[in-house]
């Protein structure tokens, strides 16, 4: 995925170069980082990827950085490098969000596994996030009383009773149901559930 890019944050030079080496070998685009200050500045440009990050370093810590890219909505998954005796921050980073924690010293293919997973949930993430957008978009573009038979059909109303629900005929409901299917492309009665369940935040 060129789109996607690994970004290594480590205080260890020959650690940021290693991983680097590691990652470009088995073809992942990698951006290298001296800590988690300096990635935070430039994280407004940053590539969408993912974050391998050691969770001891200076200034500011893995599960700190973990935190903050969390209160920054930035949306990056974060892989945590961990020492022997730094278990309990990596989890303490899990439950904060961070996505796997990789215990040094660690075979290369279970942290490229780690990676690899990481970069495929975050890219169904965007996908789907991109696809709520979409939905929000066709729903503001209802009109109120479409929006009314479509509260309707998402309830599981027959067309009769949303007919005397808005004291409008069933044929009128028929016609309106129309229009809400075509403006929302929705294929079934299903399809159009799911897409408002997906951009009230149920799905």
């Amino acid at each position: 995925m060129p789109s996607q890019v690994v970004h290594v944050i480590d205080d260890d030079v020959d650690v940021r170069q290693s991983l680097a080496f590691l990652l470009s070998t088995a073809g992942f685009a990698v951006r290298v980082h001296e800590s988690a200050v300096a990635f935070l500045k430039v994280l407004p440009d940053a590539q969408p990827g993912c974050v391998v990050t050691d969770i001891r370093m200076p200034e500011m810590d893995g599960l700190e950085l973990q935190r903050r890219l969390v209160e920054l909505k930035a949306g990056f998954p974060v892989i945590v490098m961990t020492g022997h005796g730094d278990v309990s921050m990596a989890v303490e980073a899990m439950k904060a969000g961070a996505v796997d924690f990789i215990e040094k010293p660690f075979d290369d293919e279970t942290l490229l596994s780690a990676i690899r997973s990481a970069l495929d949930s975050h890219s169904r993430n965007r996908e789907r996030e991109d696809r709520i957008v979409a939905i929000r978009k066709r729903l503001d573009a209802l009109s109120g009383r479409e929006r009314d038979v479509l509260r309707g059909l998402a309830a599981g109303k027959a067309n009769k009773v949303i007919a005397y629900d808005l004291g409008i005929s069933a044929r009128t409901v028929e016609v309106y149901r129309a229009n809400v299917m075509t403006k929302m492309q929705a294929d079934s009665l299903s399809e159009l559930v799911r897409m408002v369940l997906m951009a009230e935040g149920e799905s």
